[in-house]
């Protein structure tokens, strides 16, 4: 219970980052696939926007050409409002640099289940509704945020990158080594790897499976519960910048009444 308070915290380890890793990863697969029971698209799946930008640019389909720079865009501004939070957050040597942006990846997916309907017929300059846009700027916020807490190793909203990375290890896995091949020259599967990408599928599954029974069978208030796990995996290291502040605060105020004794008193 001690890893899952402080997931978010400025002190990083690789358990760590793969607990992280692994709870996005559902939070990814279920925003996904209930996202696509209501706007009929996949909002982390970047490589199919591209190509619906570059196929409808030749068949010259404008609409679905803004709808896709209007994703892309989205997803983009997500990414870059983590770096921007994080590297803010680092300059300040404050603890809450990672739990920010799923802080407001919070905030966004409570609003989202509360007034989700309405943003269906929210009209953008894109072409598509602003639940495409809102939900491929959480998959943009979420991806960046855990490509810079785990140096780019672990990716949460897509799984092309992790499976192709688990079936080269499964490729090593089952490679045979003839006799008398020195140990160096050996193919060996990192089984440290092979078990983070199978859990990373298996996780953006299960999300899958959640998101999209909980959209079918409950609406939009089902993001109600992911968003309140966010809240509570972010919360641990903004108390702490919090009490950081008010000690910090009366400290500076004890040694003002030291320094001038008689300033209180005017």
């Amino acid at each position: 219970m001690r890893r899952l308070r402080f997931l978010t915290g400025r002190h990083r380890t690789p358990s760590i980052n793969r607990l992280l890793g692994l709870l996005l990863a559902f939070i990814a697969g279920a925003v996904n696939a209930g996202g696509f029971l209501v706007v009929h698209m996949y909002t982390s799946h970047m490589t199919g926007f591209v190509s619906m930008l570059a196929d409808n640019l030749v068949l010259g389909n404008m609409a679905l050409v803004l709808g896709a720079t209007g994703a892309l865009l989205a997803f983009v501004c997500g990414a870059a409002f983590t770096a921007v939070v994080v590297n803010w957050a680092r300059q300040h040597r404050l603890r809450s640099g990672f739990a920010l942006p799923l802080l407001l990846e919070a905030l966004l997916l409570l609003l989202f289940g509360l007034v989700g309907a309405t943003t269906l017929s929210q009209a953008t300059p894109f072409a598509v509704p602003l639940t495409v846009l809102l939900l491929a700027f959480l998959m943009g916020l979420q991806n960046a945020l855990v490509s810079k807490v785990s140096s780019a190793q672990i990716r949460t909203t897509h799984m092309t990158g992790v499976i192709t990375d688990l079936g080269i290890e499964l490729g090593k896995l089952f490679y045979w080594n003839r006799a008398g091949t020195p140990a160096s020259a050996q193919v060996r599967a990192n089984r440290a790897k092979l078990r983070l990408f199978s859990l990373l599928l298996a996780m953006f599954l299960i999300g899958g499976l959640v998101g999209a029974a909980g959209f079918k069978y409950i609406g939009f208030i089902w993001v109600v519960p992911l968003a309140a796990l966010l809240f509570a995996v972010s919360l641990p290291p903004l108390l702490q910048d919090l009490r950081h502040s008010i000690y910090l605060r009366a400290a500076i105020g004890r040694i003002a009444r030291a320094l001038w004794p008689h300033a209180s008193h005017r």
